[in-house]
């Protein structure tokens, strides 16, 4: 969040008063780090901007941290109350082609089952090919 409308002690940006006139017709693109303390501060703040639309991401990389569906679990829960889009990012050094977050992975198949299991987890609907009742959707 502080890399977008507030800064990292929590104090608005300058932007935040424009922001807030355009929302909710304007959702926003907030990330949190693994086990980011700043989670429910972003999530009161967003809810007072009257945000709606959240687009965020869950990291493969993250996936092979000690706890991380804990983690994942713990910030799908905090943005269940708005309309989530998820983008699935970040390769695990060691399954890269190169060892960054940005490199294609060795085994294309891994990333696609990590991104079936977070879809499977947080919108069975979606991930079921039933009526679609969740309010998170997959963008890649």
């Amino acid at each position: 969040f502080y890399m977008g409308l507030l800064r990292e002690d929590g104090t608005p940006k300058p932007a935040l008063e424009e922001f807030v006139r355009h929302t909710p017709q304007m959702g926003l693109v907030q990330w949190f780090h693994y086990e980011d303390h700043r989670l429910d501060d972003a999530v009161a703040w967003m809810e007072r901007l009257g945000v709606t639309h959240l687009r965020t991401g869950l990291s493969w990389a993250d996936s092979f941290r000690p706890n991380a569906l804990d983690w994942f679990d713990r910030q799908m829960e905090a943005l269940a109350d708005f309309n989530v889009t998820v983008t699935f990012c970040f390769t695990p050094e060691h399954r890269g082609l190169q060892p960054h977050h940005t490199s294609p992975p060795q085994i294309p198949e891994e990333f696609a089952e990590f991104c079936a299991a977070m879809i499977r987890r947080y919108a069975p609907a979606i991930g079921d090919n039933m009526a679609t009742t969740q309010r998170v959707s997959a963008a890649w």
